[in-house]
Parts: C-alpha cells; sequence; structure tokens
C-alpha cells in the first residue's frame, strides 16, 4: 500500500512583528485613536518646552 500523501499549503513569509504593528496604525478603523494620540503627543510636548507659557494671562 503505497504511503498517504500530505498536501503542504505554503503560506506566504510571516510578517514581523514591527510589520503588523505598522499594518495596524495605518488601517483605518484606527485612525482615530492615532490622531488623538498624536494631538496629545503634540500638545505635551508644546506645553513641555516651554511654549505654554504664552498660554498663560499676562
Amino acid at each position: 500500500m503505497a504511503p498517504r500523501q500530505r498536501i503542504v499549503v505554503s503560506r506566504g513569509p510571516q510578517k514581523s512583528f514591527f510589520q503588523t504593528a505598522w499594518d495596524e496604525i495605518r488601517a483605518s478603523e484606527n485612525r482615530t485613536i492615532v490622531r488623538s494620540i498624536a494631538v496629545f503627543g503634540a500638545g505635551v510636548a508644546l506645553l513641555h518646552a516651554g511654549f505654554g507659557e504664552f498660554l498663560l494671562p499676562p
């Protein structure tokens, strides 16, 4: 009796962790979250850099 043949479906190479994370960041359903985090980071950087003193009343 002949041995059974195994059919192996080859998948492409697996994506790395960073490639998967980059794809998730660029996904359209995550766009609002990514934009909110970017605006928050820009605001923190602006206030931390000393430019926040311009926002204080005289």
